[in-house]
């Protein structure tokens, strides 16, 4: 069987997906109310520590996947961490920019993708990219903000530019412009600022959502058993 027919879309202005929607949503939303806190609109005094405290309960800390792993548990407020982070920024403008990148190419990738595999794309981007930055980054680094299940979408159409590069004959290696760029970009602010341990865990999102794609764009398990019963 074939793999999925995917070309470019030729409009910018296609709807974008609602489940895609509703992410951009709940990112800025949850940015607004640190906002309007942070302008002492609301919530008084104490309203000035809410972004704290929520990097500190809803952020992701390799310290937790320690515990975990020592231990032996899996509490739900630890497992929740995998999948809450993206939507605690440590400011507007990372918010912001994290925003518009998700609703991009999750708008790009909604054109292929239905959207239960879309939010499914989401969800386990997020969480390999923390578990990769568990086990590598220093124990109390905090992961925090929407940049990683962003590069998991960046990932998935990633796939699907590669598979439309190949059967219109064009050099595949163009499918992968884009994270070569991110990462450059990244690589040249790790040389003047500390951009910290992030890039890890947006480079395993990125691989994620590649890997992803296959399964999860239309006929993608069909063609998973066309190829198990073959093999």
């Amino acid at each position: 069987m074939s793999d999925p027919d995917y070309t470019p879309p030729e409009s910018l202005v296609n709807p974008v997906p609602p489940v895609v929607v509703l992410l951009f949503i709940a990112v800025i939303g949850v940015e607004g109310v640190f906002s309007l806190a942070k302008a002492g609109l609301i919530g008084g005094p104490a309203s000035v520590g809410w972004r704290l405290g929520a990097l500190q309960d809803y952020g992701f800390f390799p310290a937790f996947l320690d515990f975990m792993v020592q231990t032996r548990t899996a509490p739900p407020g630890g497992l929740l961490r995998f999948v809450s982070y993206p939507f605690v920024h440590g400011s507007f403008q990372q918010a912001v920019i994290a925003g518009v990148m998700m609703l991009a190419l999750g708008k790009f990738v909604g054109e292929a993708m239905r959207a239960i595999p879309l939010l499914v794309l989401f969800v386990v981007t997020s969480a390999v990219g923390a578990l990769i930055f568990g086990l590598v980054a220093p124990a109390q680094e905090p992961l925090y903000g929407a940049f990683p299940p962003t590069y998991g979408f960046i990932g998935a159409y990633s796939y699907m530019l590669w598979i439309y590069l190949r059967r219109v004959g064009e050099r595949q290696i163009a499918a992968f412009r884009l994270i070569g760029l991110l990462m450059a970009i990244q690589l040249l602010f790790g040389l003047f600022l500390d951009t910290g341990t992030s890039w890890v865990a947006e480079l395993a999102a990125f691989v994620t959502g590649f890997s992803l794609a296959p399964l999860l764009l239309p006929g993608g398990l069909a063609r998973l058993r066309h190829k198990l019963q073959r093999g």
